[in-house]
């Protein structure tokens, strides 16, 4: 993808704020930029227009590989199926988008600094995309950032999480146990660590459990590093069966920090650390689940209706 991502001054708005079929949507009639700006170096594709574009927003990482293919892979896959959109990229995290300018000189905005963006450059139709796994605190915050910009568009709409419907979850599943079906052999319990997040939407950790209990993956099991399932959970409900390995798998966008450290780090009270404490064999697999082609496949589904939406 054709993409130069650089910073630009913050400013706030106010806007009012509905909901239609599903969508958090934020309009407000105001007038087409008089002149577009130049923008060619945000355009994905030759024939995107320069007036409407689709914004990926990512918690983001530093691991500059696991981003490349899992993050970069999403917004190319939302590239391809929307060639007449740019698509722009923003982080959530300042922390690591502060890392990430001074150790690699790579600037990348911000939610706020992404939307004055596209203001400056004339944008008028604008769809946010997260790349989050759930309807959580970070999702929230980017609903009431892109809420503050309503008036500054003629259509705004956000796509929504990952994990929001019984058949995205579903889907998740299907491409999580496909990509894990080599270690299915009733030996091995397959554990997928999350996050985990003090908001309600938490309890997303614990419908995909039972949802993947009851299409029959009884070998799969989910937990978390902050939230509940805890890691002591999981180790209880892997002690009920006759497993003797184990393979754990970050149930994360990008295989980033906690998967790297967290989950299969060698320090003490790590998740490989103590599965292997508990006299288990560990495997660990170092792969977001935005390297699956199936997840990228539910965010451009995602993304289309959130622009379908936008002709309602």
């Amino acid at each position: 993808m054709n993409k130069r991502i650089r910073k630009v001054l913050a400013a706030g708005a106010a806007a009012a704020v509905f909901m239609t079929g599903g969508f958090t949507c934020f309009a407000e009639e105001t007038e087409a930029a008089e002149a577009v700006t130049e923008a060619s170096e945000e355009v994905s594709e030759d024939t995107a227009s320069d007036e409407q574009a689709i914004l990926v927003v990512s918690f983001g990482t530093s691991y500059d590989d696991s981003r490349d293919i899992t993050i970069g892979a999403i917004e190319e896959a939302i590239s391809s199926a929307f060639p007449d959109y740019q698509v722009r990229r923003a982080f959530t995290s300042q922390i690591i988008i502060d890392k990430l300018a001074e150790e690699a000189g790579l600037e990348i905005d911000n939610v706020t600094e992404a939307l004055d963006r596209a203001v400056e450059d004339g944008i008028t139709t604008l769809v946010v995309q997260p790349t989050h796994l759930m309807d959580g605190l970070e999702y929230s915050d980017v609903v009431n950032e892109v809420a503050a910009y309503a008036d500054s568009f003629e259509k705004v709409v956000m796509g929504e999480p990952l994990l929001t419907s019984d058949e995205d979850y579903d889907a998740v599943i299907a491409a999580i146990t496909e990509a894990t079906s080599e270690y299915d052999d009733g030996e091995t319990a397959i554990c997928f660590m999350g996050h985990g997040t003090e908001a309600e939407s938490n309890q997303v950790y614990a419908t995909l459990q039972d949802k993947l209990a009851e299409q029959g993956y009884e070998n799969y099991y989910v937990g978390t590093v902050e939230a509940e399932p805890t890691l002591e959970d999981v180790l209880a409900a892997v002690g009920q069966g006759d497993y003797t390995k184990a393979v754990l798998a970050p149930l994360m966008v990008v295989a980033g920090d906690h998967a790297n450290n967290d989950m299969a780090g060698d320090e003490e009270g790590s998740w490989k650390t103590e599965f292997e404490g508990a006299g288990y064999e560990v495997q660990c697999l170092i792969q977001g689940l935005g390297q699956l082609k199936a997840i990228q496949d539910i965010y451009v589904a995602h993304t289309q209706a959130a622009v379908d939406s936008l002709a309602q």
